[in-house]
This record gives structure tokens, sequence and C-alpha cells, in this order.
């Protein structure tokens, strides 16, 4: 049996918002192993939401819904970067 095509459906929405705010933090940016820590803890503080085709999951959620998303997104991503940051900072001294 091959589960390759389930994913989170939140995963390529973190990644684009990393990519989008990656150069607010030009110390992490530089990090590509640092950037993924942030994807890692952006995506555990989103529900999980496992899916096959995104289409699907496009069709059944209410346009409430997707707004909803989008916002525990941005902010989800925001959380982890000073996160990461903060992180960083501390273990610099």
């Amino acid at each position: 049996m091959d589960f390759s095509s389930v994913h989170n459906v939140h995963e390529a929405a973190v990644f684009a918002a990393i990519l989008e705010t990656a150069p607010n933090h030009p110390e992490l940016r530089r990090d590509p192993d640092l950037l993924a820590d942030v994807a890692c803890i952006a995506l555990n503080r989103l529900p999980a939401r496992y899916i096959r085709h995104g289409i699907d999951f496009a069709f059944y959620q209410t346009e409430q819904e997707r707004l909803e998303d989008a916002r525990r997104i941005a902010t989800a991503v925001a959380q982890a970067f000073d996160f990461v940051q903060r992180t960083l900072e501390e273990g610099r001294r």
C-alpha cells in the first residue's frame, strides 16, 4: 500500500508563509535548518488535517473556514519565528 499521497493540508501554506516572512528575520533566513525548525513548530501549533487531494479539501471548506485557517497559519508562523529567534538569542548568553 502506498501512503505517499497522504499529507497535512497546512504544510504548503506554512512553507509559503515562512518563505514570505523569512526576509524579516535575516539571521534565521540564512540557515535552512532553522527555517525547518520554524516549520515544525508552526505545524505543531495547528490542528492536524490530513488529506490526499487538496482540491477535495478546498471544495468542502467554507470561505469562513479558509479565512480562519489563513489567520491561524499566520499566527502560528509568527509565533514560531519568535520562538526560534528567542531560543537562538538565549543560546548565545
